[in-house]
């Protein structure tokens, strides 16, 4: 009787998710998750759900990808997301912060320059290479449009960067392993294009 409440709480949080209505779906996995402790699918919800009810825009298609995977191998589906939640802990709200918008008042209190002082200095007339070799070593480049993002990984590659680049798309698809324009500019670096 109580693996039968444990599946129908689970399946009303799954509904309650797929309606956008995520306290109700955190609740619901949480309320698994405190009496079946070691459910996977429970703990995997509620962070999912945290991470709906916070406003991150990759929470639902995460969430649509578990209930794929979940069709074809439920332990494998589990380990998956389970993995890739890991690894967001932390990136996701680092990435937030990054692209959140007002951030000009928190960007001027960390060392670094803004991705788009740095384009402003590039189309004076410096080169990406020359202006990037500048300032790699002393301060960093912070970037706050998803664009921006992949407008700098395209230079990383451009100007032979290659390595650097790879690192930065390999967590950024670890993140949002969907994105096209990412999936794109990896197809880019594995055929060695520069243009």
């Amino acid at each position: 009787m109580i693996n039968m409440s444990k599946y129908k709480t689970l399946l009303q949080a799954k509904d309650s998710f797929s309606q956008a209505d995520y306290k109700n779906a955190l609740e619901k996995f949480a309320y698994v998750l405190q009496n079946f402790p070691n459910s996977k699918e429970a703990y995997n919800g509620v962070i999912l759900s945290e991470m709906a009810m916070s406003g991150e825009g990759g929470a639902e298609a995460l969430f649509d990808y578990y209930e794929i995977l979940k069709k074809e191998d439920k332990e494998e589906a589990d380990t998956i997301i389970g993995d890739i939640l890991k690894n967001l802990d932390g990136t996701l709200d680092q990435l937030g912060e990054i692209f959140a918008e007002p951030m000009r008042d928190r960007i001027e209190l960390e060392d670094g320059i803004l991705y788009q002082d740095f384009k402003d200095i590039v189309n004076s007339g410096e080169s990406f290479k020359d202006t990037f070799e500048n300032i790699m070593f002393s301060t960093r480049v912070i970037i706050t449009k998803k664009e921006d993002f992949i407008d700098f990984l395209d230079n990383l590659i451009e100007y032979g960067y290659t390595d650097m680049a790879l690192t930065y798309l390999e967590n950024a698809l670890g993140s949002f392993p969907a994105d096209e324009s990412l999936r794109k500019l990896l197809q880019k670096l594995a055929k060695g294009e520069k243009n």
